[in-house]
């Protein structure tokens, strides 16, 4: 499963949603690209407060703010079924 990961430098939420997703990887089969919404100012201002943000394969934001691994698993369970 393809995702993305909007975020910041030096965002310590960020980092743990990084952690959440990397302690799923294997499992989830997820392959995750990392993006710094500071370099894009469309991201900045659609997300700028939100992050950080999970997106699914097809965009649609699976979580944002506190991201944990228990959020994310159900959100993979959900999009497996």
């Amino acid at each position: 499963m393809n995702l993305t990961l909007l975020g910041r430098q030096a965002c310590h939420l960020c980092d743990k949603a990084a952690d959440a997703l990397a302690a799923l990887r294997d499992e989830f089969h997820l392959v995750v690209t990392s993006v710094d919404i500071d370099g894009h100012d469309d991201l900045v201002r659609d997300f700028g407060v939100r992050i950080p943000v999970v997106l699914g394969p097809d965009g649609e934001v699976l979580a944002e703010g506190i991201v944990t691994e228990a959020k994310l698993a159900m959100e993979f369970g959900r999009l497996c079924e």
